[in-house]
């Protein structure tokens, strides 16, 4: 991994969705340079994998939680029954 993907992973998701919205900002401005848009087109595409991969993470902590949750009150109901 990247020292630049490295810094990017621990930055939490607000932190990288301000980035990306920074970048969108710019593609609606009115400078429009051929090799810095490539580049700016570059960057977005990176922080959109990053945010992807940090949306995925946090589904995966709910759909835990939500297991977690339905066995306890399983277990609960069983014991009131």
């Amino acid at each position: 991994m990247s020292a630049k993907k490295a810094d990017e992973s621990n930055k939490s998701l607000r932190e990288l969705l301000d980035e990306f919205e920074q970048i969108v900002a710019w593609f609606d401005g009115d400078e429009l340079d051929v090799e810095a848009a490539i580049a700016k087109y570059e960057e977005g595409v990176n922080l959109a994998d990053e945010i992807r991969a940090k949306l995925k993470e946090a589904q995966n902590k709910i759909e835990i939680v939500q297991q977690k949750f339905s066995a306890d009150s399983s277990e609960t109901s069983n014991v009131d029954d």
